[in-house]
């Protein structure tokens, strides 16, 4: 029986997170019109419109406290939400490297690495959960993501991720709440136009795209899985940080799954 989340649909093209979109949601949401946050905010009203419709330059950082001070005070705005208007206001046009680029930056001492960790699982991935390089155990633990690249195009497209995923969606709606953030932090937003349009066509992506939800990490370490041939849980704690020590630093993260039970070494 086919999942009609899984449908694809054609549909408006979706839209990267701007700092005028989620200043005018965080408005509306409570309420609030551009006249009354403009003052409270001690800017025009004319100026809280142009930054909702993205006319004029990102704002300053006391602007922006400003704003969010006062949205605070109807309804607190949360955390995440405030560190990706931050992020947002401080975006820049810098040239975003290719996927090729990035894996280029891999040096033989990381890539060494990643056979040092097994059997746990290791891999580098992007800011846009692409899979730059990963050891066997990982290839292994998420089959056929390593041939699809991108992580968030393996849990749309390919059936295999509901085999292993125990909390599919729930590990679905993080990732996807994850980009938004990684969007707004990588600083550039034409990079995503063209994958938000392909993930655009399943509808629960779109819906999940939609909710303006934004995550900078897991609500959890636990990371539950099966394994592929068994499927006999294996839950895994999963780290993930950024490496710096290439040319691109912030932009490739390193994952780490550490078994949650004890794992068998292979005869030498």
């Amino acid at each position: 029986m086919v999942d009609p989340t899984m449908k694809f649909i054609g549909a408006a093209e979706l839209q990267p997170p701007s700092f005028g979109l989620l200043l005018r949601k965080l408005r509306e949401d409570r309420r609030v019109s551009r006249e009354r946050l403009a003052f409270n905010a001690g800017v025009s009203a004319s100026y809280v419109t142009h930054l909702e419709k993205g006319d004029r330059g990102h704002p300053t950082r006391e602007v922006v406290d400003a704003l969010v001070r006062y949205l605070s005070r109807v309804t607190p705005v949360s955390p995440a939400e405030q560190r990706h208007l931050l992020d947002l206001a401080g975006l820049s046009s810098e040239e975003f490297p290719t996927v090729e680029q990035l894996r280029g930056a891999l040096t033989p001492d990381m890539l060494r690495a990643l056979a040092i960790h097994e059997p746990r699982m290791a891999a580098y991935i992007d800011t846009r959960w692409n899979v730059l390089a990963c050891n066997d155990s990982y290839a292994r633990a998420f089959p056929g993501l390593r041939e699809d690249v991108n992580i968030l195009r393996w849990f749309l497209n390919n059936e295999l991720s509901r085999r292993v995923i125990v909390e599919w969606e729930h590990e679905l709606r993080l990732t996807v709440e994850w980009l938004r953030s990684l969007i707004a932090s990588s600083g550039a937003t034409e990079w995503s136009t063209e994958l938000l349009e392909d993930l655009g066509r399943h509808r629960l992506f779109r819906e999940i795209w939609d909710e303006g939800a934004v995550a900078y990490g897991r609500d959890r370490a636990i990371m539950h899985l099966r394994d592929p041939d068994t499927g006999a849980p294996c839950p895994i704690m999963v780290q993930l940080f950024r490496v710096q020590n290439t040319a691109y630093p912030d932009q490739i993260q390193v994952f780490i799954g550490l078994p949650t039970q004890p794992v068998s070494l292979p005869p030498n």
